[in-house]
């Protein structure tokens, strides 16, 4: 199942609806920031759901790896997922 990391850059009246939608297939992160593993269908669906809810300067990035371990995770200060390194 691949790694994927998604972030996206809405209009603040649309974070709300982005968050709720991301979360179900994600892990938050930090703010505007997901990571985790999707099917290919999983991230297909994702994709589709968050194209409908963007408008005009909004943008959605995903970032797919074949596979968790070849990521290496540095975070600093707080980190919601209490999955990494503090520094």
């Amino acid at each position: 199942m691949p790694f994927c990391i998604a972030v996206y850059d809405v209009n603040q009246k649309r974070t709300g609806k982005m968050l709720k939608l991301f979360r179900r297939y994600l892990t938050w992160v930090q703010n505007s920031v997901f990571e985790g593993d999707l099917t290919p269908a999983q991230l297909k669906h994702l994709q589709q759901e968050a194209d409908v809810l963007l408008q005009d300067n909004d943008g959605v990035v995903f970032y797919q790896l074949r596979d968790e371990r070849y990521v290496e995770r540095i975070a600093l200060g707080v980190d919601i997922t209490n999955r990494s390194r503090f520094l």
